[in-house]
């Protein structure tokens, strides 16, 4: 079959589609619904793992981390499978777009109005499906930064900026994974533009595993 073939860009097109739709669950708004908490009214306001472990407490936050890094994880390894025996090129380009698709559907959910988290966890099972040699690096960097400084966005920043060198370096000559982390970490970076002021002003708040304030949000 013809890598351009319609049946293979129909399967591609419900790929994405279901991609995105996947992305767009928004555990940890509907986790706090059920909490009797809008996430969206409580902490930093973000609906992601850091605002819930900070709002709804530690338990909470690691199921809705892992249940936003699953919505990454699996749409993107479902991409590589159904590439089969393509060229390397196909394989990650369907793997890549399948995994950029659920990232947007997490950043701007239909089901709250555009409104969703920041991508970082779902950016990060994308990551271990699609490039795994760069996600340990970057889980690495982002460890590394945040026992230095204590601030999750700050550590996600980090690792965001050096993704694209870390895929380059990894993976050289594959061009749509370069690609995919360029776009991937300026959306990532897009995303924390509130906590790049705070950072620049001093007062974005450390993390503080009992209580007190984080206003990363993942």
């Amino acid at each position: 079959m013809s890598p351009l073939s319609l049946d293979r860009l129909g399967w591609a097109a419900a790929l994405l589609l279901a991609s995105f739709l996947l992305g767009s669950i928004p555990f940890g708004y509907w986790i706090g619904c059920c909490r009797g908490i809008d996430l969206r009214t409580e902490g930093s306001g973000n609906i992601g793992a850091t605002n819930a472990w900070r709002v709804l407490g530690a338990r909470w936050g690691c199921w809705i981390f892992l249940l936003d890094f699953v919505k990454g994880a699996l749409p993107t390894g479902v991409g590589l499978y159904l590439s089969g025996t393509q060229s390397v090129p196909i394989a990650d380009a369907l793997g890549s777009l399948a995994g950029l698709a659920s990232i947007l559907g997490h950043n701007f959910t239909p089901w709250l109005r555009g409104r969703g988290g920041k991508g970082i966890a779902t950016s990060a099972g994308v990551l271990l499906a699609l490039v795994p040699w760069a996600f340990l690096v970057l889980v690495g960097i982002w460890g590394s930064l945040f026992l230095l400084c204590r601030i999750v966005s700050m550590a996600s920043l980090g690792a965001a900026l050096v993704f694209p060198i870390a895929t380059g370096l990894l993976y050289p000559g594959r061009w749509v994974l370069l690609a995919f982390s360029l776009l991937a970490s300026s959306l990532a970076i897009l995303r924390h533009r509130s906590n790049i002021r705070r950072l620049i002003q001093g007062t974005e708040a450390r993390f503080r595993r009992n209580g007190g304030k984080d206003l990363s949000g993942v």
